[in-house]
């Protein structure tokens, strides 16, 4: 058998790689950053060449420590998997999965019992941000991209595609109107969410004017911009919930609201949206447990 390493020098390795911070990977591993640099040289020592790139500041890989750290990462992986294996009732193990915080908080959450239910004693690791994570440093094993085309960092599988509805409270109505005309809708507080400023296309309320006029509405006079904008979309769609405002929401992330009774669609008039892929590594060593996750996440969406 090839000599290897000591365990705490790999350990050491691959936490100071994967967060770029020798600091971050003490606080980590429980050591002193003084600990963590010197089992990094004497994995160096080892390797017979640097791992990293002291100086300049920020740390960086070398070409012989990228090369090195999926290899680490991947073992690791699956020592860990391998372990989770032998607890009893628990087949998938310990995935993280990242996806944009209002699919994770409206989505998601609500559907995880039935994941309890399908692989008991697995451990589901959700990280509900807009931020990318990257897929590649091993950071989280599973990404749920939000995206108009397909992602192309790693094998990716549209679960969903939505499309943006006029939709209000029940106590925002008068009258028992069901449809109201666009110019209305304009007249009346609206809410909208913050999208890039390079997304021409994205589901505002100026391109939903714009919609309306092509379908051969009259719309007159200035049109007031929306009373309420949030970053974060769910905050949004609760905003619209609590009555707060007509909100362009996506029928995927309130389809519940709608079936309920507690949003109702007042327009015809509708903007196309996403679709939201289930990412991963092709070579991700444990790719049995990914596909179980995402065949269950197909299941969840075409009920």
């Amino acid at each position: 058998m090839h000599s290897l390493p000591p365990l705490r020098q790999l350990q050491a390795f691959e936490a100071a790689a994967r967060l770029l911070s020798f600091g971050k990977a003490a606080a980590e591993l429980s050591v002193t950053p003084t600990a963590v640099s010197h089992q990094i040289r004497l994995l160096e020592r080892h390797c017979g060449q640097p791992l990293f790139h002291r100086q300049p500041r920020p740390l960086h890989l070398t070409t012989a420590g990228a090369q090195l750290l999926p290899v680490v990462r991947d073992a690791f992986v699956s020592i860990a998997d391998e372990l989770a294996r032998l607890i009893p009732g628990n087949p998938i193990g310990h995935l993280r999965v990242t996806a944009t915080s209002a699919f994770a908080a409206r989505w998601l959450l609500p559907r995880l019992g039935s994941w309890r239910e399908e692989a008991p004693g697995s451990m589901l690791d959700l990280v509900g941000t807009d931020a990318v994570l990257d897929l590649r440093t091993g950071e989280v094993d599973v990404a749920i991209r939000y995206a108009r085309r397909p992602p192309t960092d790693g094998v990716a599988v549209e679960l969903l595609r939505d499309t943006f509805h006029v939709v209000m409270a029940p106590s925002m109505l008068q009258g028992g109107i069901d449809m109201i005309e666009p110019q209305t809708i304009l007249d009346l507080p609206r809410v909208e969410v913050g999208w890039p400023l390079t997304d021409v296309d994205a589901p505002t309320w100026r391109n939903w004017e714009t919609a309306a006029r092509a379908a051969g509405h009259r719309i007159s006079g200035t049109v007031r911009p929306p009373q309420l904008r949030f970053h974060e979309e769910h905050h949004g769609i609760d905003a619209v919930l609590a009555g707060q405002g007509l909100g362009l929401c996506s029928d995927v992330l309130v389809a519940r609201e709608l079936h309920d009774g507690r949003l109702l669609q007042v327009s015809d008039i509708v903007l196309p949206g996403y679709g939201f892929y289930f990412v991963y590594r092709g070579e991700h060593p444990r790719r049995r447990a990914l596909e179980a996750l995402l065949r269950w996440m197909q299941r969840q969406a075409s009920a």
